[in-house]
């Protein structure tokens, strides 16, 4: 009930009207939808998926290390290294994240090191870049993707890259042949846990971006406070739910022809 109904009352309020006073009129129109197809709504959206597609890849690149390293560990430092992980759900996500604004600012921690080293002459904008908002997300999200990927680790049948080994393989010839495949449903399922939040995430892009590089959630966020234009942000919302439900058919799909072959 407290899934369906809001998910119900979004989708028919994106197919009405609005009047002057920025009040919902029940009354069946496609031009929200009409104009979510306007080249400016479009390029947000893609640069909404670039954004989260980098993020979660660079989670895959520094979390599958991490990973791999807790659930080959003993247990004793395997629960130390898990708490390591768990420790950032400790403290909100905002105050790490007005930490991250302290230390990416012109007068913050990363400046003044390039600056002590002489790497660079004077101090260079991080902030309100596509780099500080792609670091926030990849920062607030890598946790789940280190998880799900030492749940499959975990689980490796050691004797499979034993007969790896065995047969001749070398490390890294082991490490792609046998331990990826074998691993691969955690990598997805993390791949899906971190790209699917990021491209909605709109607390982070509005405070690392600034608003210089917006992404659909600030602007379905917008529709709703600001510009009080509840169907145009409810379709837009719509058309999210449908992307994430894409995503998820096809990470179904790929999972039934995994454990077919």
């Amino acid at each position: 009930m407290f899934v369906l109904l809001p998910t119900a009352l979004l989708v028919v309020t994106s197919f009405s009207r609005r009047d002057d006073m920025g009040r919902v009129i029940y009354s069946f129109t496609l031009d929200n939808y009409q104009r979510c197809f306007d080249p400016t709504w479009l390029s947000i959206f893609g640069s909404s998926i670039l954004y989260a597609l980098l993020a979660t890849l660079i989670c895959v690149v520094v979390g599958y290390p991490a990973a791999y390293t807790i659930g080959r560990a003993s247990p004793r430092n395997r629960r130390l290294l898990l708490t390591l992980v768990m420790i950032p759900f400790w403290t909100s996500f905002l105050i790490r994240t007005y930490a991250w604004i302290s230390i990416l600012s012109e007068g913050g921690l990363a400046n003044g090191l390039l600056l002590s080293a002489h790497i660079v002459p004077a101090p260079i904008g991080m902030m309100y870049t596509p780099f500080a908002i792609v670091l926030g997300l990849v920062y607030n999200y890598l946790p789940f993707m280190i998880l799900p990927i030492y749940t499959s680790v975990e689980k490796l049948d050691n004797s499979l890259v034993e007969a790896a080994y065995d047969l001749g393989a070398g490390p890294l010839r082991a490490f792609s042949s046998v331990i990826i495949p074998l691993t691969r449903p955690g990598i997805a399922a993390g791949a899906l846990l971190v790209f699917v939040p990021a491209i909605a995430m709109y607390a982070i892009t509005t405070l690392m971006g600034g608003g210089s590089n917006p992404t659909i959630g600030e602007v379905i966020q917008n529709q709703f406070t600001k510009a009080r234009n509840q169907p145009f942000g409810a379709a837009l919302g719509v058309l999210l739910m449908l992307l994430f439900l894409v995503s998820f058919i096809l990470m179904g799909r790929r999972k039934s022809a995994a454990h077919a072959a």
